[in-house]
């Protein structure tokens, strides 16, 4: 990360299994923050209910609620546990104050839904590793959401994608690298690591014809808005 001129990074917790591991990250480096949450895809381990999620928010290295909403694409059947868990988070997050990280993959309306049914509105965050249409992306933006990009918007094919993050203004964006997947080009295959989001940031600036330097600054302001505890 230093070497790559990336000053911060949050640590997104996917399951309450291997949280210890992601706070005790957080714990030692100043510079990375943790979240809480179960992502939607999570099945077998601890299922937390609003008060557990509230508790573990008060930590003072966790700085959002998340990763969680919605995801229909590797999973089948009745998946209304699934969306039961996420009004669960956006309940916790509006209790404690702490921004939302949203994930969703094939379920766009259906997240927005339940985004506008539980006010999601009045806690934010951020719609992680976006991949949905501009109209998405507005509704979101509406709702008091940023729109974060990762590797993928790199890839040659991802034109629909770049097309968002031209028309997505720069002071609603954030820039990541959903590590260890998704590394951007040219290092697209491989395992992706914290660093690789200054190539993120470079593609950024050349769809919206900016300055790496502009992007950087604009993202990071945004970082600490959006993650008011993060210090």
């Amino acid at each position: 990360m230093q070497s790559n001129a990336v000053t911060h990074a949050l640590c997104v917790s996917v399951n309450l299994e291997t949280l210890p591991q992601i706070l005790s990250i957080a714990e030692r480096y100043s510079n990375v923050f943790a979240s809480a949450g179960v992502h939607p895809d999570d099945q077998g381990g601890e299922e937390p209910d609003i008060d557990r999620l509230v508790a573990l928010a008060s930590h003072p290295r966790v700085v959002a609620i998340g990763e969680t909403g919605l995801d229909y694409y590797r999973l089948e059947g009745d998946l209304e546990w699934q969306r039961e868990r996420f009004r669960r988070h956006i309940r916790a997050a509006r209790r404690c104050g702490k921004p939302l990280i949203i994930h969703t993959r094939e379920a766009a309306a259906d997240t927005l839904r339940i985004m506008k049914e539980e006010n999601a509105r009045e806690c934010g965050g951020v719609m992680h590793c976006f991949t949905e249409s501009q109209a998405v992306a507005v509704a979101a933006m509406d709702m008091n959401f940023l729109i974060s990009f990762s590797g993928i918007v790199t890839f040659k094919n991802a034109l629909a994608l770049k097309g968002v993050a031209r028309e997505v203004p720069l002071e609603r964006m954030l820039i990541e690298t959903d590590s260890p997947y998704l590394a951007p080009v040219p290092y697209r295959g491989r395992t992706n690591q914290p660093a690789y989001v200054r190539f993120v940031a470079e593609e950024v600036a050349r769809i919206k014809g900016l300055s790496i330097e502009a992007v950087a600054s604009a993202t990071t302001t945004n970082f600490f808005e959006l993650f008011r505890n993060a210090a």
